[in-house]
């Protein structure tokens, strides 16, 4: 009870603050150093999916609209296979048991990164809880799968020349309008706020153009261990920060 308490009196502070984030992104670290310090495999996931329970649920009652959390990076491919098709067994198993709830709060989903390249009955499986969340309003939550900031950048400028070569007319204007509109977030506001557990002070390759102006907030708590308490901490530091984008006040 007293936890639910003080809970509940730090969302009614951040509430009464306003200047909630639009846009919170996360990327989730320390999963193998939790499971090593218990003796478990580096392919136990499970215990994350109560953080990222307490994210999503978090973000819902304090009005954040957009939720992205790095899921799955271009350089996961090289971990060890068994691992790898554990992540993806998790994932699958975890859209199909999820999905229902996220419906009912009003959640949609959407994918960043090469989807493509995930096995098929994941993808199959992505695509089937994108169409049963279709039409949620509340939050969007975005999953970062085989992503990598830099392949994004990359896609971006293949698509700028694969329209040019299609239409052939090279833009006349080339400019950060240009670029953002060719990114995988094109119509996604760039993040307010990213969030980093486990204390690595750095990006890993996560939205490096989105993430130009975001307030960072590192926590030395390991992913598996994050909860609402900790969510609820970074957007109340997040709320004392003066963002001037490189203007004077």
């Amino acid at each position: 009870m007293a936890e639910t308490n003080v809970l509940t009196r730090a969302r009614e502070a951040i509430l009464a603050q306003g200047n909630i984030p639009a846009h919170i992104a996360v990327i989730m670290d320390g999963n193998g150093r939790w499971a090593r310090s218990r003796g478990l495999s580096h392919a136990e996931y499970q215990a994350g999916r109560r953080a990222v329970r307490d994210t999503v649920e978090g973000c819902l009652e304090l009005g954040v609209r957009h939720l992205t959390l790095y899921t799955f990076s271009v350089e996961n491919w090289c971990r060890p296979a068994a691992e790898v098709a554990a992540l993806m067994g998790f994932l699958r198993q975890t859209l199909r048991e999820e999905r229902g709830e996220l419906k009912e709060n009003g959640v949609s989903l959407r994918v960043i990164g090469r989807p493509e390249d995930l096995p098929d009955d994941v993808q199959e499986e992505l695509r089937r809880t994108e169409e049963f969340l279709r039409g949620g309003d509340k939050l969007e939550l975005g999953l970062a799968l085989s992503y990598g900031g830099r392949t994004e950048i990359v896609d971006c400028v293949r698509r700028i020349l694969d329209e040019a070569a299609e239409t052939g007319a090279w833009p006349e204007t080339i400019d950060e309008d240009l670029i953002r509109r060719h990114l995988y977030t094109a119509d996604v506001p760039d993040p307010d706020l990213l969030v980093r557990t486990s204390g690595e002070m750095r990006l890993s390759n996560f939205l490096l153009w989105q993430l130009a102006y975001a307030e960072i907030w590192v926590t030395e708590v390991l992913w598996p261990d994050f909860r609402k308490e900790h969510l609820f901490q970074a957007i109340a530091d997040y709320q004392k920060r003066d963002r001037r984008f490189g203007k004077v006040d």
